[in-house]
């Protein structure tokens, strides 16, 4: 494909070199710029891609996009190469992936889920709903890639856009017909997804997050909303409006509103008349369906998915079966049953919201339980979160562990002072403070009286702890069975 035509409308202001260029490969990493390859030095997220410019050239490449800068004059271009300034950086590298690619997000369905809470637990639901029903899929979750049945591993909630239209082009080869994707605030304001044609987008919710970012919740919520304001006519809008932010999605929205609800009236309602540890019964516009979730947020999510599934022309009558058989993402109320009646829950659960919604739904299935809560928050991330973290904590649970999640490059210990300084009196007289997790969690469970349960959150699915820049192998599973194996040889022992 020619440089001029990967470029139209990527409005750009200056040309060193020709645009009659053949490029035969695109991408924003300087390492894999080789010959015939576009190199599009993306800056202001992170390391700055102009500064690999000159690394870019002398490793063959054809030509380079970026932003104007200072140091632009000092770039020597090669004979035969191209230099392109263009207003955009970020959009200039979506536009030019899914370019390149030959648009594959039109090519298959394409349904992606943005909120704070429930993204990754809805679109693994999808995969599943609509696999089981025969359909190929693909997968983009923070936890895992699929494409068809074959797994990938994932950096980014919402990853960059050569390697999100490459993953789509290769889902297309595949035969998918539908890719279920989260699409996180970030990833909207980034450009990430610009270009990108969706049949469906939903809205779960919106709580405290993300703010060491966006700075203020108005920001974090207009990201939101971008990405349903680009969503075309043909496409279905499908939003909570329970949350109170749900219909906000759908102002000045082109596509076709669809609303749902567990509390009033809306276009796909649910009630759930059972729940237990094993799983709900529930009602969903007029049918029974037990399934193998539990909690007040896990309806929703499966409101959600039934609700696109319908929207997207699948018969109720096939979609309402499937449900008893799905099973939750990984690290998501995920339960382990030890000695003494024990049961240890591991939940990704790392906002004020999560956290409430999880200890809400173990105090409701089992009511009679002690309730020990243990939890961190991440380093160098919002910071403003976690006082609120110990409030939640403090209400809801008997026993309080505070302790490290992924400190990165700050010291345990000071965070952990920023989450003390959320719990009153009450809560604090029954909180501990253990900065090491894993013998956070030995005490957590070993002093946990029989029968009780032990929530660890903030973790979930991740089967490593950053600490300073080192990511270390720590994986809470492994953990709460070494303990439990402990403490069944010490009841034994008596």
């Amino acid at each position: 494909m020619k440089l001029k035509d990967l470029l139209k409308g990527c409005e750009a202001a200056a040309v060193t070199g020709g645009m009659e260029l053949e490029i035969s490969s695109v991408t924003n990493d300087s390492r894999k710029a080789g010959a015939g390859c576009l190199f599009v030095a993306v800056n202001g997220c992170g390391n700055d891609g102009r500064a690999y410019i000159a690394k870019a050239f002398e490793g063959g490449a054809a030509a380079v996009a970026c932003e104007d800068f200072d140091g632009l004059s000092g770039i020597s271009v090669p004979e035969g190469a191209a230099l392109v300034t263009v207003t955009d950086s970020r959009r200039t590298a979506a536009i030019v992936a899914d370019r390149f690619h030959g648009h594959p997000s039109g090519k298959l369905r394409l349904v992606g889920i943005t909120g704070t809470n429930g993204k990754t637990t809805t679109v693994t639901l999808l995969h599943q709903l609509f696999r089981s029903l025969g359909y190929e899929c693909g997968l983009l979750s923070t936890i895992a890639n699929y494409v068809g049945s074959e797994r990938l591993e994932t950096a980014n909630t919402t990853t960059d856009p050569f390697t999100l239209n490459e993953l789509l082009s290769k889902m297309v080869d595949k035969g998918c017909e539908y890719c279920f994707m989260e699409v996180s605030s970030i990833g909207v304001e980034q450009e990430r997804v610009t270009g990108l044609e969706f049949a469906a987008g939903i809205f779960s919710n919106l709580t405290h997050d993300h703010l060491d970012y966006h700075g203020t919740f108005a920001e974090y919520l207009r990201c939101k909303k971008l990405f349903f304001d680009r969503l075309g006519k043909d496409a279905v809008a499908i939003t909570n409006i329970d949350d109170k932010h749900g219909e906000v999605m759908l102002q000045n929205c082109t596509a076709r509103p669809v609303r749902y609800s567990c509390r009033r009236m809306a276009d796909h309602g649910c009630r759930i008349l059972e729940k237990s540890f094993e799983g709900m019964l529930l009602r969903i516009d007029g049918t029974e369906v037990w399934v193998r979730l539990t909690g007040v947020h896990n309806a929703y999510n499966l409101l959600a998915i039934y609700s696109t599934a319908v929207e997207l022309g699948i018969p109720a009558e096939e979609v309402l079966p499937a449900p008893s058989m799905l099973e939750a993402a990984p690290g998501r109320l995920e339960v382990l049953h030890g000695p003494r009646g024990l049961s240890a829950v591991i939940d990704y659960a790392h906002t004020p919201d999560a956290l409430e919604n999880v200890l809400k739904t173990l105090r409701e299935v089992a009511p009679d339980r002690c309730l020990t809560c243990l939890f961190g928050c991440g380093g160098d991330r919002d910071r403003t979160k976690r006082p609120e973290m110990a409030e939640v904590a403090g209400r809801l649970a008997d026993r309080i562990v505070v302790t490290s999640d992924n400190s990165r490059t700050e010291r345990t210990e000071d965070i952990m002072e920023d989450i003390r300084r959320g719990f009153d009196p009450a809560g604090l007289q029954k909180a501990a403070f253990i900065a090491d997790r894993r013998e956070a969690i030995r005490a957590a469970i070993s002093f946990s009286p029989d029968g009780g349960t032990v929530l660890l959150a903030g973790k979930g699915h991740e089967t490593y702890q950053i600490i300073g820049k080192v990511k270390n192998h720590f994986d809470e599973k492994e953990i709460v069975k070494e303990v439990f194996g402990l403490c069944s040889t010490t009841s034994q022992n008596g």
